[in-house]
Parts: structure tokens; sequence; C-alpha cells
């Protein structure tokens, strides 16, 4: 790991100011409190008790500022753990949430291997990190390890054909480099990198821009020493073999078989996703939410007591455009996607507010039960798929 612990000492990542902190906060999958209770508490979690949370290989601290700031400003209970191999990584997080004021974190500068003895946690982060590990099976049965019972996990792995021409520039760069300081290396790289000709797979790949925004992200990138790409239903035999189970993902619509072709009956859920990846193409990460084998499965929206929240869009504006349009367009990995969504269910929209329960939505609307379900089960349906739409009785 010495490879990796050096790099990430020159070129924190990803790249983070902790003077922003006064104009933004960074949101995203996975980790986002409303996203992660819809997941992976059927949107029902009571955190009034208090949480512990787990942010392993944090880097320089996006989850983790993520997840402290909204319980913060939910008013809720919470102990954060932050563990990272990196010191310079961990000093950027630590002024990060000093920045902020966030209280209820304790850093760590370890390995995510020794999460154990941490835990146990009710939810655990790891975002780009099982992927680079030497033997990632160990780092996916550590994290497993570290959840309670009833927790539940959030991790982003990279999937290899997004990343088409990443990793012949990786083995080439650790060819022709193998032995410089990551500085000397991030400089040759880029020299060569400026010689390859228009026509190279990684050019001609409009998804892969992490090289443009900074030294960081070209090492990242590029430069990586240990880089493993997961198939879905390798991410899922991964997760399998650790105890743990794959319950949903928020860019389900990517793995919908169905865009493509007609889906066979017989065909397995996590082999319709696997075939659905090759034909898309375009996803370079795998974001997914898993918990243990053996807990129950819980689903979001079942209950007419649940709170649904829109994720990236006001419910003012998204009724309006439905209304007039009878459909979305969503962008995801760069590519555009029509939705059709009846121009009915511009009212049960505009209805969403964070805070009513769809019982009290479906009131709103003055509908009796059968007018209802035909409108909001394939909002519900479209709107999941793409990740705009996540239930919580968490109130942000």
């Amino acid at each position: 790991m010495s490879k990796v612990k050096d790099q990430y000492e020159a070129y924190p990542y990803p790249e983070r100011d902790p003077k922003d902190e006064k104009k933004r906060l960074i949101t995203g999958s996975p980790s986002h409190p409303l996203e992660v209770d819809h997941f992976l508490f059927g949107g029902q979690r009571d955190w009034s008790a208090g949480t512990r949370i787990l942010v392993a290989g944090g880097g320089t601290g996006d989850a983790l500022i993520q997840l402290s700031q909204t319980l913060t400003s939910a008013g809720k209970e919470y102990e954060i753990t932050y563990i990272d191999l990196s010191s310079a990584s961990r000093k950027i997080a630590e002024a990060r949430a000093k920045a902020r004021g966030l209280k209820g974190i304790t850093f760590t500068t370890g390995s995510l291997l020794d999460a154990a003895e941490y835990g146990p946690f009710d939810y655990i982060d790891c975002c780009g990190v099982l992927h680079h590990l030497p033997e990632p099976q160990a780092g996916f049965d550590a994290l497993a390890a570290a959840l309670s019972p009833e927790g539940g996990l959030g991790c982003m792995v990279y999937a290899p054909y997004g990343r088409s021409g990443v990793y012949p520039l990786q083995e080439a760069f650790r060819s022709l480099l193998n032995g410089l300081p990551p500085k000397a290396q991030l400089r040759e790289a880029k020299r060569i990198f400026a010689e390859l000709p228009a026509g190279h797979p990684f050019k001609s790949n409009p998804h892969l821009v992490d090289h443009k925004a900074s030294d960081a992200g070209f090492y990242d990138l590029l430069l990586h020493s240990q880089d493993r790409p997961y198939t879905i239903d390798q991410l899922s035999q991964t997760l399998g073999a650790a105890g743990l189970r794959m319950v949903g993902t928020p860019q389900a619509a990517l793995y919908d078989l169905s865009r493509f072709t007609p889906v066979p009956d017989d065909m397995d859920p996590v082999a319709q996703m696997a075939l659905a990846e090759k034909l898309d193409g375009t996803i370079k990460t795998h974001v997914v939410y898993a918990c243990p084998s053996a807990a129950p499965v819980l689903e979001a929206g079942k209950s007419s007591r649940d709170v649904p929240h829109l994720k990236g869009m006001a419910a003012g504006a998204l009724a309006q455009k439905v209304a007039r349009d009878g459909a979305i367009t969503v962008t995801l990995n760069g590519v555009k996607h029509r939705v059709p969504i009846a121009k009915s269910a511009a009212k049960a929209i505009s209805g969403i507010d964070g805070r009513r329960d769809l019982a009290s939505i479906q009131a709103g609307c003055a509908l009796d039960p059968l007018a209802w379900n035909a409108i909001w089960q394939p909002l519900h349906r479209d709107l999941t798929r793409f990740g705009l739409l996540v239930y919580s009785r968490l109130l942000v």
C-alpha cells in the first residue's frame, strides 16, 4: 500500500479547498442521508436515536462533510469515524469540518482493513476505495465485519466499459515510469499523454474528464498503482462473498435491460443488469447499497406514511414541466434520457415537499385509491429508477 499512500500524500483526492465550504455543500451518491434511508432502511429510519457512521477511505472529505452537515442541519445526533491512509487528505478533511463547525467526528489515519476495531456501525460509506486495495475482497470482508446486523453499506467502485482507454494507459505508464516519485511521474505522463493520437480510445471516450480537472484527477485516473474495475455481476459476487446483499442503486435505469430488448422471463436480475451494462457502454462507476445477507428486505414507498423527497430539482418547476411537456429529460453519464410522465401527475409532484407523506399528498389531490395508484405508481417507478425520488422521514 506504500505507493497508494505516497500518491495521496502528494496529490490528495479529490482536490478540495476548505475555503469553499463557505460557498457550497458538495452532495452526491452514495451517502446522502435521504438516499441512505431510502435504500437501506425502507425510508423509515428513526434518526433521533443517533447514528454510528464509518467513512472508510474518506479522502479529502466529500462523504464525511455531506453526512455530517446534513445530519447537523436536521438536528440529529451522530458519531462519525473517518479513516484514511493519507495524512495529507485527512488534514484537508479536518479543515473542511472545522470551517463548518461540525462536531461528532473522530479522525483516524489508518487502514479500512481495521474497521471492525471501531464498530459496529449503522452505516458505512466507502466511495472510490475498495478497487484500489491489493486484495479488494479483504476490504469488502472488513467492512462487512464492521457493520451492525441492521446496518448497511454505500459504496462506489470503478466499472470497466465506461472507462475504455484508461487501463492500457495505466499499464503503459507503470512500465515507463515505475520507480519515479509521484511528481516526476505526473510530469512525464503529461508529456507522453500530449503525444497520443486523436484516435486513441481514451481520447475518444467523452465520459472521462477527471484528468482535465486537476493534477490530482490526472494522477488518480491514469497513474494509479492499483486499480481493479468491476462489472456489476462481479461486484454482486464480491459483496455476496463478504456476506452482503446488493439492495439497490440510485442509477437503476442504466441497468434496465428492457431499454434494449425484451427481457427473458427466466433471467436472473443481476444477469439482466450485467447485460445492460455491456449494451450501455457508458457506465464508469457502480454506486450501490448493500446490507447483511440475513437482513430483511425493506422497500421504500410501500406505506402511505412514507415521505417522498425529490433530489436535484424543485417540485414546482418539475410539476410545471410535466404539465406542459408530459416528459422530462434526465442526463446520466453524459447521456440524455427522455422520460415520459403523465401530465395528470403534475399535481401530485407539486405536493412533494419532504414533509408530507403519501397519504397527505393523495388527500391534496382529492383522488380515490384507484385513481391515486394509477398516477403515483408510474411516477414512483420512473423517478426512483433515475435516482430523482427517495423516501425518508428525515427533515432536511
